[in-house]
């Protein structure tokens, strides 16, 4: 399955992710193909619906202490729930769909999440540190929200000014 990433201003990131029914071929080879996009394009998480797939489907896989990402380390996290969310920190994050920009953001420090594997097993997760901040990110995106949404108003205008450019910049070269 041949996957692109959806950029930033494209419409299909606002869509509202759709739960998943069926845990099948097609589920996972859209999992499988997920994977090396998100790794090629040096990404700790990928949402199904950054790759036009509006369903409740994303991975991640948090690089161990070496910056590497070993494919035990991956996870497939479908109908994601948060159950208990607690603290607060701020991470600089980034965006496959919105590349070259990167924003100090604030989330909840840990969480508790409910899911269901590739199989439709249900799964639990205790969540802190990088790892809770790039589930908060992914499961924003399958509902529509984009981490650029979390910005204050001016600095929100600053943002579209500066991707303006870069995106005009692109086309140009």
């Amino acid at each position: 399955m041949k996957l692109t990433i959806v950029e930033y201003p494209d419409k299909r990131l606002r869509l509202k992710s759709k739960a998943v029914v069926s845990f099948d071929k097609k589920l996972h080879d859209l999992l499988d193909s997920m994977y090396p996009i998100m790794i090629d394009t040096n990404g700790i998480g990928l949402a199904a619906i950054q790759v036009a797939h509006p369903i409740r489907a994303l991975i991640l896989n948090i690089p161990d202490e070496e910056g590497e990402q070993s494919d035990e380390n991956l996870l497939e996290i479908i109908n994601p729930v948060i159950t208990d969310k607690a603290g607060e920190t701020v991470y600089q994050e980034g965006c496959l769909s919105v590349p070259k920009f990167y924003e100090d953001i604030k989330r909840f420090d840990t969480l508790s999440l409910n899911y269901q594997d590739r199989e439709g097993n249900t799964k639990s997760l205790e969540a802190d540190g990088l790892l809770s901040i790039a589930i908060q990110h992914e499961i924003d995106h399958l509902e529509g929200i984009l981490f650029i949404d979390k910005l204050s108003y001016s600095r929100r205008k600053k943002f579209e000014k500066e991707y303006k450019r870069m995106l005009k910049e692109r086309k140009e070269s």
